[in-house]
């Protein structure tokens, strides 16, 4: 069986306040009164109700006064105003003051009626409020495990391919053939490009984006590390505006950033000379981005543009697909520079 809701009914005319007693106990309430509004706030102060109603005209402490008092103690229930008068600023002042309903006094069973209705109506609210409360300490606790679990899968991949990346340094250093070599560094490059992402992802407190000028800063790092040797150094220079990616569109840059940046390393300077790659991301317009990477080298001949035909130029050409542009080379820029424009 559930508890009866629990009323306190303030107003200074002790015969209402038997008849309301009786009417709404009849009704299932739980009812206690108080005869004027010190006596109201000093009964909320002590006992747990589910909900008051509060008289307008009072003598020496009247409705608005005790309303205020109420609303000024913790955890107050829900406050109906009940009032003789149909002015409506007086209905207007007390809901402005905090009460949730008010209801008007008539003669007879209708004034227990509205009362029993502006009760059901606010246990309803209140009730409905604690559900979405719950919804919502659920849902903020169900984003929670979700985000731990999105850490912890992009921390598992980061691992997996770092793993991937030192069996194939293994595998390159145990080669003799020069070409086979390259092409084990090319995909160690690429797979690095990819897990930067995920660190990225587990350690940041946003699981769906992917800052990019931390991303492209640790990328340059790793790859200046790869293709930079006291034979022949390769600067790289980094400039990159604080843009968020999703993470596809993350990814799908950096595998761009690294097939440039590589093959610029390798190809825009004669080796024993040293040569500077410049890499810049910013924003083009509100939604938009650019990304240039430019060399000072020896540049593409028109007859040696890419065509497609190599392994990174065609990952070049679906990274910038999923992205929705394509990569453009300026043939007049004295050296190699290409630029990429997409939407953030």
């Amino acid at each position: 069986m559930t508890e009866r809701p629990r009323i306190l009914y303030i107003d200074d005319d002790e015969g209402l306040c038997r008849l309301v007693s009786r009417a709404l106990g009849k009704r299932g309430y739980d009812v206690s009164v108080a005869t004027n509004g010190l006596d109201g706030v000093a009964e909320v102060k002590k006992t747990v109700f589910d909900l008051i109603a509060v008289d307008h005209y009072m003598p020496g402490y009247d409705g608005l006064s005790t309303l205020e008092a109420l609303r000024a103690l913790p955890d107050v229930p829900p406050i109906i105003y009940v009032t003789g008068s149909e002015e409506s600023r007086i209905a207007v002042a007390a809901l402005k003051a905090g009460a949730i309903d008010y209801v008007v006094k008539t003669i007879g069973d209708d004034f227990f009626d509205l009362l029993t209705n502006a009760f059901d109506t606010a246990m309803t609210a209140v009730a409905l409020k604690a559900q979405k409360a719950e919804a919502e300490v659920a849902l903020r606790a169900s984003n929670a495990r979700l985000e731990a679990l999105l850490h912890e899968v992009n921390h598992r991949v980061a691992n997996s391919l770092q793993l991937v990346s030192a069996f194939i340094h293994l595998q390159a250093k145990a080669l003799t053939d020069p070409a086979a070599k390259s092409a084990l560094a090319d995909t160690q490059a690429r797979i690095t490009a990819i897990a930067q992402v995920h660190k990225r992802l587990y350690t940041s407190d946003d699981v769906e984006g992917v800052a990019m000028d931390d991303y492209l800063a640790a990328l340059v790092r790793e790859l200046e590390k790869t293709w930079s040797t006291p034979a022949s150094p390769r600067a790289l220079r980094l400039i990159a505006a604080p843009i968020r990616l999703a993470t596809d569109r993350a990814v799908s840059l950096g595998v761009i950033v690294n097939e440039l940046v590589s093959n610029a390393c390798k190809y825009a300077y004669p080796q024993g000379q040293p040569g500077e790659i410049r890499i810049e991301l910013a924003l083009d317009g509100a939604r938009d981005f650019v990304l240039r990477v430019e060399d000072d080298g020896a540049g593409l001949p028109a007859s040696k543009l890419p065509t497609g035909t190599g392994i990174g130029t065609k990952l070049i050409g679906a990274m910038a697909a999923s992205l929705g542009s394509n990569l453009v080379y300026d043939p007049a820029y004295v050296g190699v520079r290409a630029t990429l424009r997409a939407s953030v």
